[in-house]
């Protein structure tokens, strides 16, 4: 990309370090419990499910349209970096037309979504629809709340609502007739809305699928996001996490079911501005010089 600003050594060298110091403490903790083989159902997440390593997540990246005055030799070592007169930046040759056409489908995902008004009444319930009538608990070691029979009992009372196909497709087949929606792949641009827990977690998945161009600011704003949402959705789950300090949100209840839409509104509020800068950065993409 062409080179617009370019940031003094001590100003992308202080942003890198505060950078490295917010990542750092999702990191680490991570790193130490995978050492000890510790899993963690709620936190474990946002590194097996999404797939960015946590090494990439420690690289501070400035975003396109930016040249690293000084010594900036460490970037030249990893893909897309070149050395100019300004500095070092991100050259477009990394913009290869397949990384156009990824670009163009977030883009259209992400302007889609932030067109819909936020839908609220979804209750957390695709993560009972994951063990509804199951032996297969996907978080065994942690027990259900109302255990089987009350969790069965929860999924059939309640209507189903959920459109996103990446929790869909984890609903086991007994729970897949009872929702309301059968969201596809096909139809994701379609059906995803802005109120939902998973569709704001994923702008973390969005922003690094744009790496390097997302500037690690934001990477780190939807990363946090992901993690707060992820709280949320662990909390309203059929699982008893009290030992670990989480609260649940009873939404088999009227006031948890409250509670949670409450919530989630909350998250769609925070996450739309986070949505709005990934889709300015698509259009930079694709659109600019």
């Amino acid at each position: 990309m062409t080179a617009v600003k370019v940031l003094a050594e001590q100003e992308w060298q202080d942003r890198r370090d505060a950078y490295a110091v917010r990542m750092r403490k999702w990191v680490e903790p991570h790193q130490d419990r995978k050492a000890r083989g510790e899993a963690h159902p709620v936190l474990d997440f946002l590194f097996s499910y999404y797939s960015y390593r946590p090494t990439r997540l420690l690289r501070w990246h400035p975003g396109p349209g930016v040249a690293l005055a000084g010594d900036a030799s460490e970037h030249l070592s990893w893909t897309g970096y070149v050395a100019t007169p300004s500095g070092v930046t991100l050259s477009r040759d990394v913009l290869t037309e397949q990384r156009r056409t990824s670009v163009a489908f977030i883009r259209d995902l992400l302007t889609a979504t932030q067109s819909r008004a936020p839908r609220l009444g979804c209750f957390g319930l695709h993560e009972w629809a994951m063990v509804y009538r199951s032996d297969d608990v996907r978080h065994e070691s942690w027990p259900l709340r109302l255990g089987p029979a009350g969790t069965d009992a929860v999924v059939e009372s309640l209507p189903i609502k959920c459109g996103h196909f990446d929790a869909f497709r984890f609903f086991t087949p007994p729970a897949r007739p009872l929702n309301t929606l059968q969201p596809t792949r096909a139809l994701q641009i379609a059906m995803e809305q802005p109120g939902c827990l998973h569709a704001n977690m994923d702008l973390f998945k969005w922003s690094y699928k744009l790496a390097p161009f997302t500037p690690s600011e934001l990477v780190a704003d939807c990363f946090e996001l992901a993690s707060d949402v992820r709280e949320l959705d662990m909390r309203a789950s059929p699982y008893d996490l009290r030992e670990l300090g989480y609260a649940p949100v009873p939404i088999e209840t009227p006031a948890g079911r409250a509670t949670y839409a409450r919530m989630q509104a909350e998250f769609a509020e925070r996450a739309a501005p986070l949505r709005a800068r990934l889709i300015d950065l698509c259009s930079q993409l694709l659109d600019g010089d």
